[in-house]
């Protein structure tokens, strides 16, 4: 076999491997977004900001997140931030929810009376939206990922919490396959202990359930 030949025959040969490479790494690629299943929107604050300072839409950016693991309560269109203040000072890069806003003195809603050591909690949930409603008790369930996508094992995160309030969540989801409830907002009232358990139980949940419990 001359030089140019050779030359040749291996410059075919690494073509051949190159598109090899690049057809198993698109492979991959499609196996691991139909795992992760499919993105939604988060708004993030771009640039710092002061406690009431005005936001512009300049500060906010937006990442997109698979779905299943976007935080809980984040906004998911800048335009619901922009012209607000914010409420408290909010570093870069941090998920911009409703509830680091603002609210204007003449329509703040009167919040659930807290006692000592009581917070409110909001919960992105599912649940029966007629019986997970103000005054109710109910049993917080989390299911984790299993092997290969698959739901893995239910947990009970709290039980007999009582529910200061529920709503829909900022832009409407479909209903989970689990018995096709909705997902809503849900605000339990939770000790400080019980809201930090709460909220990592939920961040490495793959669906966060509410049972309601019998009235009485």
């Amino acid at each position: 076999m001359t030089r140019r030949r050779r030359a040749a025959a291996l410059l075919g040969l690494a073509l051949l491997l190159g598109v090899l490479a690049a057809s198993d790494v698109a492979g991959r690629e499609a196996a691991l977004r139909r795992q992760l299943g499919p993105t939604v929107a988060v708004v993030v604050v771009r640039t710092p900001l002061r406690a009431g300072e005005r936001i512009a839409r300049g500060a906010l950016a937006v990442r997109q997140v698979p779905e299943r693991y976007a935080p809980p309560g984040a906004l998911r269109d800048p335009q619901a931030a922009v012209g607000q203040r914010a409420a408290v000072a909010i570093a870069e890069r941090t998920d911009l929810a409703a509830s680091l806003l603002a609210v204007p003195e003449a329509a703040a809603p009167r919040g659930p009376v807290l006692r000592r050591g009581e917070r409110a909690l909001d919960l992105v949930a599912v649940g029966a939206a007629d019986a997970v409603v103000a005054g109710a008790h109910v049993d917080v369930l989390v299911t984790y990922d299993g092997r290969a996508g698959a739901p893995g094992p239910t947990r009970l995160a709290l039980a007999d919490v009582e529910v200061l309030g529920a709503r829909a969540p900022p832009t409407a989801d479909a209903p989970e396959s689990a018995g096709g409830l909705p997902r809503l907002v849900a605000t339990l009232r939770v000790t400080v202990g019980q809201a930090v358990a709460l909220t990592a139980a939920a961040a490495a949940a793959r669906q966060v359930r509410l049972l309601p419990r019998p009235r009485g």
